[in-house]
């Protein structure tokens, strides 16, 4: 007999509805993404995935629906829970644009993740003790970027302060990790290593993450999993390797063309880096 162990859930929407004005963002959205997932969340402009994951934290509440996060229920009905400041402090949030306090050093904004788990005077002063200091330094040391601790984080590339950003999540100890267009100002080199760091964040820190990507390329480069949306709605939940342009002409029409170059490599092309498991191995 053998016995099949379900993962928990780490992320859970059921009929999540959300209108600004006269646009309805998201449509009856009902979607689950288990604990120790990548998954990436695609769509053209205007589809929703930004407003999707701005619900996740509470960044915004939605007309209808539930949102559930790390087992508890964050949302319902338009109202925030009270449990919501705690399921927050395990939520990275990267954002497109860094978010990063630029006239402060690289390593200040990288404690910043440690606000959360500081007593209120050290938190009001930004005295951080040597523990934290050196956990923040070891966080720039696995993102590569150790060299830049001192510096200001407007000296920084672009590149560089989303490296930035992703150790303050290291340090702030996060579970879950979203990130909105995270490469989307990006050059080529600078996405690669920046998706390359989601992935050793999966899998050596066992944190769920869930990406909003502009490009079917990353989304078949680095994630099993593909959530795309259209006007709202889920149009696709699978494999991201069976993401092909006949399959996106389909789901986005005109609109096609805004996810995928001419010539996006397959997933078994993938310059001799190997494609993170749907399951991590330590489950």
């Amino acid at each position: 007999m053998t016995v099949e162990f379900v993962l928990p859930d780490a992320v859970v929407t059921r009929n999540l509805s959300k209108q600004f004005s006269n646009c309805l963002a998201l449509n009856d959205v009902s979607l689950r993404v288990a604990e120790g997932e990548m998954v990436a969340l695609l769509g053209a402009s205007g589809s929703g995935k930004s407003t999707l994951l701005r619900h996740l934290p509470g960044f915004v509440t939605g007309n209808e629906g539930e949102v559930e996060v790390l087992g508890k229920t964050i949302q319902r009905g338009g109202r925030l829970t009270p449990c919501i400041r705690q399921v927050r402090q395990q939520i990275g949030f990267v954002f497109q644009q860094f978010n990063l306090v630029q006239r402060l050093p690289v390593i200040t904004n990288v404690l910043i993740g440690q606000l959360p788990q500081t007593t209120w005077w050290r938190s009001l002063l930004m005295r951080f003790s040597m523990a934290q200091r050196q956990q923040a330094l070891q966080a720039l040391i696995s993102v590569g970027i150790e060299h830049t601790a001192w510096q200001r984080a407007s000296t920084l590339s672009g590149g560089q302060q989303q490296r930035a950003a992703l150790a303050r999540c290291l340090v702030q100890g996060a579970r879950l990790i979203l990130a909105d267009e995270p490469i989307a100002s990006l050059d080529p080199e600078s996405s690669r290593k920046v998706m390359e760091l989601f992935v050793m964040m999966n899998r050596q820190h066992h944190c769920t993450v869930l990406v909003s990507l502009h490009q079917v390329e990353f989304a078949i480069r680095y994630f099993p999993r593909t959530i795309a949306l259209n006007a709202g709605r889920v149009v696709y939940d699978g494999p991201s390797s069976d993401l092909t342009p006949a399959l996106l002409a389909e789901l986005y029409g005109s609109e096609a063309h805004e996810l995928f170059s001419p010539a996006f490599p397959s997933p078994h092309q993938v310059n001799g880096l190997t494609p993170p498991p749907t399951q991590l191995p330590f489950v």
